[in-house]
């Protein structure tokens, strides 16, 4: 019996997991938006990591690599054009940004340490892409490196900046109602938490989150030339 019950579990995490990979992807090809552009250079924000820091969240930061490890695989070997390169840099992004904010969120599993966590993970994973663009972006648009330091500050840092502050926004005021939808569906046990699924939740985090959903929004709009 509690061989039966352990693999039904295993079997539920794993299907949890294949549909939130699923649904990733499937943002992935349908949502991306130009955001900046240099040039040929332009770079566009998706919201896969949005699903992949639910399952980080969920499942803990191993899940949440290896979700990314496998978006990110079927996206190089379909309606990606960056290849390989592009397979590396979105890895290291999702993981720079989801893993430090499901560590530090599954060591307490409170709104604050949420918050806490995203915050972190943005900060992180920009800091951690300005080394990596300036790294791999030459080898991949095969110009000076010298030429792509000068698009560090105003193109690789707004744009890693407006793409996190979305993505924690959005984990922040999306993920009471995913937990009570996978709790309902059967595929979490009713023990999983999660930032906004106590009872009461804090107003104003999820004012602020709002806000920096509605500015980063506005700043797109900003660099398109819409307003």
């Amino acid at each position: 019996m509690l061989t039966t019950t352990a693999t039904y579990s295993r079997t539920r995490v794993l299907v949890t997991l294949a549909l939130l990979s699923s649904i990733a992807y499937v943002l992935w090809a349908v949502g991306r938006v130009p955001v900046l552009s240099a040039g040929p250079l332009t770079l566009r924000y998706d919201p896969k990591d949005i699903v992949i820091a639910f399952a980080g969240f969920i499942f803990g930061p191993m899940a949440a690599f290896a979700i990314s490890i496998v978006v990110s695989f079927v996206q190089m070997v379909t309606l990606s054009e960056t290849g390989p390169i592009g397979f590396v840099m979105n890895v290291i992004s999702t993981c720079a940004f989801i893993c430090p904010a499901a560590y530090i969120y599954n060591k307490r599993k409170t709104l604050q340490s949420a918050v806490v966590g995203l915050a972190f993970g943005v900060v992180f994973m920009t800091a951690v892409m300005i080394l990596w663009n300036y790294i791999m972006t030459p080898i991949f648009m095969g110009v000076p490196r010298q030429a792509v330091v000068a698009l560090l500050l105003p193109l690789f840092l707004p744009f890693n900046l407006i793409s996190g502050g979305i993505n924690a926004s959005l984990t922040l005021l999306l993920y009471k109602p995913l937990i009570k939808a996978l709790r309902k569906s059967g595929m979490i046990p009713e023990r999983e938490g999660g930032p906004a699924s106590s009872k009461r939740v804090s107003l104003g985090v999820l004012l602020v989150a709002g806000l920096v959903l509605a500015s980063c929004i506005l700043v797109i709009l900003v660099f398109q030339g819409v307003i």
